[in-house]
């Protein structure tokens, strides 16, 4: 049987690739092949889509196909955890209470660590403490950090997708959402045989940039509007062959002149910063280093690179970061080798993918999540996750500086489930960075620990709508709240 490119691509469609994830009655929906090549059936529904395969995309995906959902989760990459593999940004922040006594960001986030744990490849944050080589020896808000390995952290996710049934689809690209009137359908995307239309009951943005619902309609706002700025970017890159007992001995030989001025923080090995500025070895406008141990004693994942003004969701801007990024490694590692005790025969081991973006488009949805809300350690009754990270803006006051705030009152705060709704269209959650929040409030709760907390209610609500028959925003918070509770999350 002849097959021409027009019939093949048309009989290869993208929702049939979606295979086991559609087919549901056990057989083989193969026809038959063509030069080798298996053509699946046409059809393309799933009860959840997910755009996004990053730390809540995937637990996204993961916690809708635990509870019962058809699921396909949609990567540009090729594989899944976004910035924690592919850009490299280690460790996760704290997991804890204001405390450091209580671990309270669990669920589907600890099975991960445990696994990882378990295979050699994290480090529990019960054993990380503050103001140590796993925290940059930072005290202030990182008590309790996660050191992780990229590499066993891919393979993980990847297994923790199949046991669970979620179909998964890499190198493939968000094009638009397919709308129904005002309700989110499902989505167009572009993958190597094309342009493919995939229809969902439920739609998942989990892009970081909001990408889904802001093509969908939905009111967004880009950084912060007030102070006309966006957090920089950084690229991540790891380190290896260093000598932990060198580094350790010149930083706690120094930490007592760790101080903070003019907004600008003076931690880790700013004392060789200088040395190398004053030889002419330093152009950068960063004043000390983030240097995290690894789960390796000889390696170190570095975030230091700062590139301000970066706008990921423009192709030039974003492009020109990522050359600027890899610029920056070079003299940051450069300086490594020179000056840094302990580490004249490091190696690169390698930069992220990706650079690394704190900040790009904040949705409206149906509560705005405030700073006053973090600092006050307000707990709604429809929160979907508890936190204690702090209020972090890099280049709060310029390139050099960050605002650094802590919960006041209270422990926690909470996340409600609000946030995860956008309003003006239906069908659509969101989980992430680009969750319904001001600047300053998504300061605190856009690293991974939260965002994988985010993702797993945002899959979990997204299967018990396809259960029930309703809308997101129709969804019974305190059912989506019991729900989160017996599979794991602690809320109080």
């Amino acid at each position: 049987m002849e097959c021409n490119r027009r019939g093949f691509l048309k009989s290869a469609s993208l929702a049939a690739v979606v295979g086991a994830a559609t087919a549901g009655n056990g057989q083989d929906a193969r026809s038959p092949s063509c030069n080798g090549q298996d053509v699946r059936s046409p059809s393309g529904d799933v009860d959840v889509l997910v755009a996004g395969g990053g730390p809540a995309g995937a637990c996204a995906a993961i916690a809708a196909a635990r509870n019962g959902a058809r699921v396909l989760v949609v990567e540009r990459g090729n594989c899944l955890g976004g910035m924690a593999t592919r850009g490299l940004v280690g460790p996760f922040m704290t997991c804890y209470d204001k405390t450091g006594s209580v671990q309270i960001i669990r669920g589907l986030f600890n099975e991960i660590v445990e696994r990882l744990v378990a295979r050699g490849g994290a480090i529990h944050p019960k054993d990380c403490r503050a103001g140590t080589a796993f925290t940059s020896w930072i005290k202030v808000g990182h008590d309790h950090c996660t050191p992780f390995e990229p590499e066993a952290l891919k393979l993980l996710l990847d297994e923790m997708c199949a046991e669970a049934g979620v179909k998964v689809l890499f190198h493939a690209d968000f094009v638009k959402p397919l709308m129904d009137g005002t309700r989110v359908a499902g989505a167009t995307l572009f993958t190597k045989a094309g342009f493919r239309d995939v229809r969902a009951k439920v739609v998942i943005d989990a892009t970081g940039d909001g990408d889904v619902a802001f093509r969908a309609g939905v009111p967004t706002e880009f950084g912060d509007p007030q102070g006309k700025r966006v957090q920089p970017a950084t690229m991540f890159f790891r380190i290896g062959n260093c000598d932990l007992k060198a580094i350790t001995a010149d930083i706690e030989a120094n930490k007592d002149n760790f101080y903070r001025k003019d907004g600008v923080n003076y931690r880790s090995l700013h004392w060789r910063v200088a040395e190398a500025r004053a030889a002419g070895d330093w152009n950068l406008k960063r004043v000390s280093i983030g240097l995290f141990r690894g789960v390796k004693e000889d390696e170190w994942f570095i975030n230091t690179s700062r590139i301000m003004g970066v706008n990921s969701t423009d192709p030039e801007s974003w492009s020109a970061a990522e050359s600027a990024g890899r610029a920056q490694v070079d003299q940051i590692f450069r300086f490594f080798k020179k000056y840094v005790p302990g580490c004249a025969d490091a190696r690169l081991l390698c930069t992220g993918s990706t650079v690394g973006v704190r900040e790009s488009r904040h949705i409206f949805g149906e509560y705005r999540l405030t700073v006053d809300d973090c600092l006050e350690g307000r707990v709604p009754a429809d929160s979907i996750l508890l936190a204690a990270n702090s209020v972090d803006i890099h280049g709060r006051f310029g390139p050099m500086s960050n605002q650094y705030v802590t919960v006041k009152n209270g422990n926690w705060y909470g996340v409600p489930y609000r946030c995860l709704v956008p309003k003006a269209v239906d069908g659509l959650l969101v989980a992430g960075r680009c969750l319904s929040a001001t600047s300053e409030a998504a300061g605190a709760v856009r690293v991974m620990p939260p965002v994988m907390a985010m993702g797993q209610a945002a899959g979990t609500a997204a299967a018990l709508c396809v259960k029930n028959t309703v809308a997101p925003r129709a969804l019974d918070a305190a059912t989506l709240v019991d729900t989160l509770k017996k599979q794991g999350a602690y809320l109080g």
